[in-house]
């Protein structure tokens, strides 16, 4: 029953529309009706810029760590990182967005921000460094998240490795599309200021 009940919470916080609330609310547009329409940070820094963006990557990340620590609050005996993959589908599928919301690429660098610190660190090292290089948010998420399972390897811990292979799939997944446009030359690069 604890499962199920701290598995909605989380569902519901990760449906939390931060996207299209900071659009809306800030800027008087909904980023769904520009850009690639998505509801994820990428999208937001592009329609709304860095100001925006910064905030919703921030809003995104903490809908991931709140999951996986809100049993600890509650001093629940349930696995922390299951809770957190409840999260990311609902950043994925949002009740509150008609289920049409981002990539999960945030979210799922919460849960980690929620279990593993150090990890996260190197995974928004393995980000930053993937994007100087390549100029492609997508394809830097999808590095980071291969980057991540060996990572979690060296962590040792098997729900680490469980965990971060299936987000890590799910994410490439859910950059089908933009790895296509990789390798047409059609994906938008980011610009270094």
């Amino acid at each position: 029953m604890e499962y199920l009940v701290f598995a909605i919470i989380a569902y519901l916080l990760g449906s939390i529309p931060s996207a299209l609330i900071v659009g809306k609310i800030g800027y008087n547009k909904d980023v769904r009706e520009h850009g690639s329409g998505n509801l994820g940070a990428t999208n937001t820094f592009r329609v709304l810029g860095i100001k925006a963006g910064i905030i919703v990557t921030l809003a995104d990340i903490l809908k991931g760590t709140m999951a996986t620590l809100l049993p600890l609050f509650f001093d629940a005996d349930v696995y922390r990182l299951i809770i957190g993959l409840f999260a990311v589908a609902g950043h994925t599928y949002p009740v509150f967005a008609k289920f049409k919301g981002g990539k999960a690429v945030a979210t799922s660098g919460g849960i980690i921000l929620g279990i593993n610190p150090l990890l996260f660190v190197l995974m928004v090292s393995t980000f930053l460094i993937s994007l100087y290089i390549s100029k492609y948010v997508s394809l830097s998420s999808i590095i980071t998240g291969i980057v991540t399972v060996i990572l979690s390897f060296i962590f040792k811990n098997t729900g680490l490795i469980i965990v971060t292979s299936i987000l890590t799939i799910f994410v490439i997944y859910r950059h089908r599309e933009n790895l296509k446009r990789i390798k047409n030359k059609t994906e938008p690069k980011i610009t270094w200021m």
